[in-house]
């Protein structure tokens, strides 16, 4: 009985070391990092990527900076994920140039780096992939829009996002190259920066604004545009504290219930919404893949739409605006 026991213990014990030196047999841990924690787009990201993890079975480690201008605290939770030895790194850079150190030192003891959201300089250099909106066709959707909106006819002001903020760059480029087919509307401003919180973009919009008010405290501007969530609530609040919601067109870009529900009132005219949800889920997938020897997409769309109070109610649109994501964040 001695020696059948000493086998089976011995055959056990061999299976078992067999199984854990089988590749894809490890345990998968990914570490996603958002730009911030706090705004609900990145609330939805981490949905996804939850939803994606719980379906291939892998651990889904979320840690990221609260402001979205903490550049340095950033990089050493990047660093501190390469210490930890993840499985891979999934990334939103706050910098295209500030990030790309630690990311590519991650890459180099052969931790695998999926960026997503928000480029990297040269990142197709060391990354897998980059999973992102096509911020330079969703700013185009936005200055197009507006175009039509105020008749090809009007000043317009810009209120840029943040330096060194890939995605955001990208959307206002795209915003300015599309407004210019229109020769009978001038960008009055688009030098001012919202910042990284909607608290200093309410700010830079109230600056902003007192510049372009007459003597009757009427805006001497017709369309406004900004391209992220935090500067589009900064300048929504900007506007109602100065009672102007309503007397200038106004596109924002992603999808909050604060902003929703401002399209519902009119005070916002468009939003130019992404998939939050797609990218947080499609950049696990894709490191999922990628770690079992698949071949993936150097460059993935998540998608883009523009939404207004005629199309907001419509069933594909509430997906993208009023995601449920109880069941994954809970």
């Amino acid at each position: 009985m001695r020696k059948s026991s000493c086998l089976l213990l011995l055959a056990a014990a061999t299976a078992l070391l067999y199984a854990c030196s089988q590749p894809g047999k490890e345990k998968i841990t990914l570490a996603v990092i958002p730009k911030g924690t706090t705004h609900s787009f990145w609330q939805s990201v981490h949905a996804g990527a939850v939803k994606a993890g719980r379906e291939l079975g892998i651990e889904i480690v979320w840690v990221g900076p609260e402001r979205e201008d903490a550049r340095q605290q950033q990089i050493g939770i990047v660093d501190n994920q390469v210490i930890n030895q993840v499985s891979g790194i999934i990334l939103a850079p706050l910098d295209d140039v500030a990030l790309r150190r630690p990311a590519k030192a991650a890459a180099d003891k052969n931790i695998p780096v999926v960026i997503f959201d928000s480029d990297l300089q040269d990142s197709e250099a060391f990354t897998v992939s980059f999973v992102a909106t096509d911020n330079y066709a969703g700013g185009q959707l936005a200055g197009k829009h507006l175009g039509e909106m105020l008749g090809g006819q009007g000043r317009v002001i810009m209120l840029r996002y943040a330096e060194g903020s890939a995605s955001t760059e990208k959307r206002e480029a795209g915003f300015l190259d599309a407004i210019a087919a229109y020769p009978g509307i001038t960008v009055v401003s688009a030098d001012q920066y919202a910042g990284p919180t909607a608290t200093s973009g309410q700010q830079a919009s109230e600056n902003l604004l007192l510049r372009f008010k007459d003597a009757q405290g009427k805006l001497t501007v017709d369309g406004i545009f900004t391209p992220n969530e935090s500067s589009t609530f900064g300048m929504l609040q900007a506007l109602r504290r100065n009672r102007l919601t309503g007397t200038v067109r106004f596109i924002g870009f992603d999808a909050s219930a604060p902003l929703v529900e401002a399209l519902a009132n009119e005070e916002i005219n468009g939003l130019v919404v992404q998939n939050p949800f797609n990218m947080g889920y499609l950049s696990v997938k894709t490191m999922f893949d990628h770690l079992h020897g698949r071949p993936v997409e150097k460059r993935i769309d998540t998608g883009v739409a523009f939404v207004s109070r005629a199309n907001m109610n419509a069933p594909e649109i509430q997906q993208l605006i009023k995601p449920d994501l109880s069941q994954w964040l809970n």
